[in-house]
């Protein structure tokens, strides 16, 4: 079971947004990650539980920041609540999307999970809803992803396939490199892994 410590900041100005400490894993019925964030003074500022089926779709998320939370699966597209804390405040959503992501690691191993691609694939849409920090806001985004390279690395481990993606999102016409080992994202914009206790989880 990978266990580990994400640094994360902002792709742009490279302002520290703080770490994601995670723990991960996959299972009979397909993959699941549990994740706290705290911010650049050390308090908790989110928590996410996302699982997903073995097909790579959201079977259940749950996202949860300050003062919002999310909970969302795959139902004829996708599906969510969002709240406040108390509840009071409680808006449904519904959309003709494949999956969700937001700034988290584990919704790239998702989306790469989703997609199955090969170096032969061609690039590949897909369409996913983005929940923005901190008040989870729902976004609708249209992402291309090309897997461009697929290399085996000798580790004390055994050899260790670090899969590189090309990923554009079609809306602003910003495009990035993605690396992912498994189920760990290795490196990705405002993304950086810092301590890792095991190694990569092989997805069957």
């Amino acid at each position: 079971m990978p266990r580990g410590r994400y640094s994360l900041h902002d792709p742009h100005d490279h302002t520290p947004l703080g770490e994601e400490h995670f723990h991960c894993a996959p299972g009979p019925s397909g993959w699941r990650y549990v994740s706290r964030r705290v911010g650049p003074s050390g308090q908790q500022t989110g928590t996410l539980d996302l699982a997903l089926d073995e097909l790579g779709r959201p079977i259940r998320l749950e996202l949860h920041t300050a003062d919002w939370q999310v909970r969302g699966a795959f139902l004829d597209g996708v599906t969510w609540v969002r709240t406040d804390p108390s509840g009071m405040q409680a808006d449904e959503g519904t959309a003709r999307a494949h999956s969700f992501t937001g700034t988290s690691p584990a919704f790239l191993v998702a989306t790469a999970r989703l997609l199955r691609l090969t170096p032969a694939s061609p690039a590949t849409r897909v369409r996913l809803v983005a929940f923005t920090d901190p008040v989870l806001a729902p976004r609708d985004t249209d992402q291309s992803w090309a897997l461009v390279n697929s290399e085996a690395h000798a580790t004390d481990n055994g050899p260790l396939v670090v899969d590189e993606y090309q990923v554009s999102t079609l809306d602003t016409g910003e495009r990035h490199t993605v690396h992912i080992a498994g189920d760990v994202v290795l490196a990705a914009p405002g993304i950086e892994l810092e301590d890792l206790e095991d190694p990569p989880s092989v997805f069957p």
